[in-house]
């Protein structure tokens, strides 16, 4: 069975960093909103507010491949119900869901790595630290791996999420 792997977190906890692992891990396409919200707003649209444009291109893309077999792996910041939501709906009939949240506990770390990020995206401007904490992200309903970054590396936080995504490939979840 497919699997869609939706990873989800604010802004610099770490989720690119593992998405990009756990694709190559599971040798899965990688699908990043930040990339496509970036096109859209650098594009001769010019879309400045992309980010329902950005989850529905990822859900489409994300169904594309589930239907020829391929677990799938989305990176967004998935803030509240409805885009939850999304992933369950572009997975319906096509595979499982993995939902990862993925935090970064020690604040001192977070703040870090925000303030200290470098945009690898086109077009892509990075939040300041005083806009991730402003961020709306509401507490989660329903099942979720939570991985935290500052408690693990890159490695071994990605070989969790590979592990669940697996055992819910094989049907054992």
């Amino acid at each position: 069975m497919a699997v869609l792997v939706a990873l989800s977190g604010l802004p610099g906890v770490g989720k690119t960093t593992l998405a990009r692992a756990v694709a190559q891990q599971l040798g899965a396409p990688h699908f990043r909103v930040d990339t496509v919200e970036a096109a859209l707003k650098t594009s001769t649209l010019a879309i400045q507010s992309a980010e329902d444009a950005g989850y529905l291109a990822l859900a489409g893309l994300a169904r594309d491949n589930l239907r020829l077999g391929l677990t799938v792996v989305v990176d967004t910041v998935n803030p509240v119900a409805e885009t939850r939501a999304l992933w369950v709906s572009a997975a319906a009939g096509l595979g499982a869901v993995l939902n990862v949240e993925v935090v970064c506990s020690d604040l001192a770390v977070h703040r870090s790595r925000v303030e200290q990020r470098v945009s690898d995206v086109d077009g892509l401007v990075v939040p300041t630290w005083a806009q991730v904490m402003a961020r709306t992200f509401e507490p989660w309903e329903g099942d979720r791996l939570v991985v935290d970054t500052a408690a693990a590396s890159p490695r071994p936080c990605a070989e969790t999420v590979v592990r669940a995504a697996r055992l819910l490939d094989a049907g054992a979840v």
